[in-house]
């Protein structure tokens, strides 16, 4: 199946109130649980979020790692005024900041980061390169890349069934960005060679769902 690039912000604030509502609970502790496998269980640090919408696993990372700072980038208004909403409900507002930025151009406080987090961005972009080259600029050789998103079936039919069985219950809204996301999504011989043209072979990508994979290990003197 061909790739369907969709829009890359979700600027409606019904949309994003929609999205900010929905139970990604399984999926976004997966998240957390799968950086916690790969990179450890203590992690003291500033962390970069690119992407991180209504600030669901900036939330939960922060509650998972207690020592961590999180910097968040999304370029949708309506996306971070739910995430900061969040955040203070959750007294957590003291160490996540928001910042709207559109990537690669965003202006953020600090010039490198040790750990760069992003789920869900990489299908939602008008070129991949964005995401690779923002990986680039605002890390350094060491720092921490976990990438998690979603993988492009093979067929509509496929897609169908992922639909059904993950958004069932959800608000038509949602079913149709699900549906939109998958068919917008990259297969793993695609990620692999995004990954070599930005000389990031070195981090590794691994298939963990029916439709999620990440790309993950230290940034090497190699990428620069």
């Amino acid at each position: 199946m061909q790739r369907v690039p969709e829009p890359e912000l979700m600027d409606d604030p019904a949309q994003a109130e929609a999205y900010a509502r929905a139970d990604f609970s399984e999926p976004h502790n997966r998240f957390v649980e799968l950086f916690r496998q790969r990179c450890g269980a203590s992690l003291n640090a500033t962390v970069l979020d690119l992407g991180c919408g209504p600030g669901d696993i900036c939330r939960r990372f922060a509650r998972a790692f207690g020592d961590c700072r999180i910097h968040a980038v999304d370029a949708s208004a309506p996306m971070l005024e739910l995430g900061r909403r969040a955040c203070r409900a959750e007294q957590l507002h003291d160490r996540i900041a928001f910042f709207q930025a559109r990537l690669p151009d965003a202006r953020l406080p600090r010039q490198n980061y040790t750990v760069i987090l992003s789920n869900s961005l990489l299908h939602h972009l008008p070129k991949s390169d964005t995401l690779w080259n923002s990986i680039r600029r605002f890390g350094h050789e060491g720092t921490l890349v976990f990438v998690m998103d979603l993988l492009r079936p093979e067929s509509k039919l496929e897609v169908n069934r992922l639909v059904d069985l993950y958004a069932g219950s959800e608000p038509d809204i949602l079913r149709q960005d699900f549906r939109n996301s998958l068919c917008a999504a990259y297969t793993p011989d695609e990620i692999l060679a995004q990954l070599k043209s930005h000389k990031l072979e070195h981090l590794k990508l691994e298939v963990v769902s029916d439709r999620h994979f990440i790309v993950s290990g230290r940034l090497q003197q190699t990428a620069w």
